[in-house]
């Protein structure tokens, strides 16, 4: 663990936090971080810049072993748009876990930057770089969780229906990185999570569990089953993802004919009901997980999301960074 001291953050703050699982933000911080995200939305669309940039000087470090276009971008140019700098960084020219251990990444990088940005396939990656720096650790993918993605899907949501209490979405195929922080982050804000998957792709136990723990209390809830149909009867959103995710990609031929009856099709938005939107993180893969005419159809919400990834990680950013800094003594 690193000697130098975290900053202590004012009551009512994100200052200095780490966003490693979806659940390390209650659902009042994640209200709190669209509530930033929002202002800085509207205040971007204006000319497409902030009057006061509020990240100037500041420094972000982006750990990427995993390729990304929505993430690096959004990471990247919402640093530069709020004043600040990043820099990307690959595994194989800094060699975490190999040339040096995560905990002396983490430890250096501490001196350098603000902030880490991590995108890699282990979680437990995420976890020692969290444990290991003295500075806020974002967890940009892995392959247990996606919380910078179900931040803006929700937020998307927010937008989209006004209020998120009440809604109900349908997430069809693998209980994956995406279902498991999307279920956390929703379930936290009133929205009923419903998962329809093949046998044998079912989520991770212990994080449906702790999804629910969220839901309890704020009216969210999170149901398990196998049929598409009875998924997204009467469902708000329909949300998909790709059959095979990044590092499974010897699994592809065995899921591709597992999820064939797991299509988000014309067919299936017809029976989810007339006023149904749908959602899809993105990259897709289309006539498999989803078809052009539903992605691309009026009721679609996908590039939504996409563009909010890069408002949502920036109102995080503001509230993990941003204000006075208050350090420990030593």
């Amino acid at each position: 663990m690193s000697a130098a001291r975290p900053p202590i953050a004012p009551p009512g703050s994100l200052r200095g936090r780490d966003l490693v699982s979806a659940a390390d933000l209650a659902p009042a911080e994640v209200r709190l971080v669209f509530e930033t995200a929002a202002r800085l939305k509207a205040e971007f669309l204006v000319d497409r810049r902030h009057a006061n940039p509020p990240l100037i000087r500041r420094t972000l470090a982006m750990l990427f072993e995993r390729p990304s276009l929505r993430t690096r971008v959004t990471f990247e140019a919402g640093m530069v748009q709020l004043g600040g700098h990043a820099l990307q960084l690959t595994a194989g020219n800094v060699g975490w876990g190999t040339r040096e251990p995560v905990a002396d990444v983490a430890r250096n990088l501490e001196q350098f930057v603000d902030a880490i940005v991590v995108r890699t396939g282990p979680h437990v990656v995420a976890e020692e770089l969290a444990a290991s720096a003295a500075i806020p650790v974002i967890n940009a993918l892995t392959l247990r969780e996606h919380p910078c993605q179900a931040l803006a899907d929700v937020f998307t949501l927010r937008e989209a229906f006004s209020a998120t209490a009440g809604l109900v979405i349908a997430f069809i195929g693998d209980g994956n990185n995406v279902f498991h922080s999307l279920a956390l982050t929703a379930a936290g804000q009133g929205i009923e999570v419903r998962l329809a998957h093949p046998p044998g792709y079912g989520p991770d136990a212990s994080i449906l569990a702790r999804a629910r723990a969220l839901g309890a209390g704020m009216g969210g809830r999170v149901e398990v089953g196998e049929d598409p149909a009875a998924a997204v009867a009467g469902a708000d959103v329909v949300y998909t993802d790709a059959w095979t995710s990044m590092g499974q990609e010897d699994e592809t031929d065995a899921r591709r004919s597992a999820f064939a009856a797991y299509q988000v099709n014309a067919a299936l938005l017809a029976a989810a009901g007339p006023a149904t939107r749908v959602m899809h993180c993105l990259p897709a893969h289309r006539g498999e997980e989803i078809t052009s005419d539903v992605m691309d159809g009026p009721r679609s919400l996908v590039f939504a999301q996409s563009e909010n990834r890069l408002h949502v990680q920036k109102g995080l950013l503001v509230e993990l960074l941003g204000g006075p800094a208050r350090t420990m003594a030593p």
